[in-house]
C-alpha cells in the first residue's frame, strides 16, 4: 500500500489533464516521470478516478515499452546495442557496467537505488556510436573506461 502522498500527486496529475479516457497516457507518464516507474496501485487508481476497467488502463501501460512498473534507481543508464552501436562494441560497454554496478540481464537496479541499467535497440545517434544515455543526456564514443569513469563520477567518488 502506497502512502497517502502518492495518491495526493496522483490527483493533482489527474486534475492537470482531465478525467477521460484519452487523458490515460499523459496522466501515467507525468506519474512515471514523477517516481521514476509507475507503481501498480497508482494505475488502478488512475483507472477508477477515470472511470474505465482496471484491465484497459494495464494494457496500454503494458504495451508501452517506455512504461515501467520495476522502480528505477536516481541515474537511469541506457547502453545501446543498436547496429552501429554493438559494431563499435557496446557489448564490452554493457558487461563492464554489469560487473561495476552488480547488475545482470535479471537484476537492473542497484540495491541503493542509484542505477538502474538497460539496454536499447537504438538511441537515434548513430553517428556517435557507441553511445549510452543517462536521464537521457547523451554520452557518445564510449568505453568501457569512460563508462566507469562516468558512474564513479555519479556516485561521487571523482
Amino acid at each position: 500500500m502506497l502512502e497517502q502522498e502518492y495518491y495526493d500527486k496522483a490527483d493533482e496529475i489527474i486534475a492537470s489533464h482531465g478525467r477521460t479516457q484519452a487523458d490515460l497516457i499523459p496522466i501515467i507518464q507525468d506519474i512515471q516521470e514523477e517516481y521514476r516507474y509507475l507503481p501498480p496501485e497508482l494505475l488502478t487508481y488512475v483507472a477508477e478516478k477515470l472511470d474505465i476497467y482496471e484491465s484497459q488502463a494495464y494494457s496500454v501501460a503494458t504495451f508501452y515499452e517506455n512504461f515501467s512498473f520495476d522502480p528505477k534507481g536516481k541515474y537511469i543508464i541506457k547502453v545501446c546495442d543498436g547496429t552501429a552501436c554493438h559494431v563499435r562494441k557496446s557489448i564490452p560497454i554493457l558487461e563492464t557496467l554489469y560487473a561495476k554496478l552488480g547488475l545482470s540481464e535479471e537484476k537492473h537496479t542497484t540495491e541503493d537505488m542509484l542505477f538502474t541499467l538497460e539496454t536499447v535497440s537504438c538511441l537515434g545517434a548513430c553517428g556517435l556510436a557507441p553511445v549510452m544515455t543517462v536521464n537521457d543526456k547523451v554520452y557518445p564514443s564510449m568505453t568501457p573506461e569512460k563508462a566507469v569513469e562516468l558512474v564513479d563520477e555519479l556516485r561521487g567518488e571523482k
